[in-house]
């Protein structure tokens, strides 16, 4: 879907800024061991910048001496974001996913786009923001780098 398709609903900056001040948790779902990928330098940095991140990945054993959960319904504790690194038609299952655990917000990452799954957490009484960088937008607001 082409972002100019995307409704400015799911990019409100006033939600990306409450947001991005008020998470302490985040689940980063897809997190990768690889320095390479995404997932893995957002997941460092959020750490780095004080957050509690909690890996999601059913491939990964450990990050960082962090224990890795297989999905998000496997988490211990709701957290404040859910941040997904995963392809769209993966999105769905986690917007439920989220709502069960009772997370705070569902945050799909630049190029992880999904109507369907935005409408279910809104639904679900979740914030949702879609097409963004949770770390871009965590520097441009908190100024951590």
């Amino acid at each position: 879907m082409p972002r100019a398709e995307i409704d400015p609903l799911w990019q409100d900056i006033d939600v990306i800024e409450r947001l991005v001040r008020e998470a302490r948790t985040v689940a980063v779902v897809g997190c990768s061991p690889h320095p390479g990928r995404p997932s893995h330098n957002v997941a460092r940095y959020l750490r780095g910048a004080g957050l509690r991140v909690l890996p999601v990945n059913p491939t990964v054993p450990a990050w960082y001496g962090l224990p890795v959960y297989p999905s998000v319904d496997a988490l211990p504790e709701a957290p404040d974001i859910v941040d997904v690194f995963r392809r769209p038609e993966f999105t769905p299952e986690i917007a439920e996913q989220a709502i069960a655990v009772g997370a705070g917000a569902l945050w799909l990452q630049i190029g992880v786009i999904n109507i369907e799954a935005a409408r279910i957490a809104a639904a679900g009484g979740l914030d949702v923001v879609m097409d963004r960088c949770l770390m871009v937008e965590h520097r441009e607001v908190v100024g951590w780098s």
